[in-house]
C-alpha cells in the first residue's frame, strides 16, 4: 500500500485482488510495547514508519466526561476523588501483573 502510494497508484494488488487506493489514506501503527504480552516492532518494519511522541492521558477530565455521561452532577469532585485513588494504588499496592490501576481499569470502575 505504501509503495502504490509513493508512485501515485491509484490501485493496489492485495492477495490476488485489485482494490482502489484512496490518495488521502495513511497507514499508523500504534505500539505498546511496556505492556505486559507485548513485543518490539522489527527493525525491517520500523523503517517503514516514522514515531512520534504521545502525552499521558489526562485521567481527570476522561473520569469527569464518563461520570457527566452518566448522569453524575457532581462528576469534578467525584472523579477529583477516584483518580488520585487509583494513582496511589499503582504507586503503593504490588506491583504483580494481575493488579492494574491504569485508565482501562478506571474507566471499568467508572462504568461499572
Amino acid at each position: 500500500i505504501q509503495i502504490a502510494l509513493k508512485s501515485n497508484d491509484t490501485e493496489v494488488d492485495l492477495l490476488s485482488k485489485r482494490f482502489s487506493l484512496d490518495m488521502n489514506m495513511a497507514i499508523f501503527v500504534t505500539m505498546n510495547p511496556g505492556y505486559a504480552g507485548r513485543s518490539n516492532l522489527p527493525d525491517n518494519l520500523k523503517q517503514l514508519f516514522r514515531g512520534i511522541a504521545m502525552i499521558s492521558p489526562d485521567r481527570d477530565l476522561i473520569a469527569q466526561v464518563m461520570l457527566y455521561s452518566q448522569g453524575f452532577q457532581s462528576a469534578e469532585i467525584l472523579a477529583s476523588k477516584i483518580v488520585p485513588l487509583f494513582r496511589l494504588c499503582k504507586e503503593q499496592l504490588s506491583s504483580q501483573s494481575h493488579y492494574e490501576f491504569g485508565l482501562r481499569s478506571l474507566k471499568s470502575v467508572l462504568i461499572n
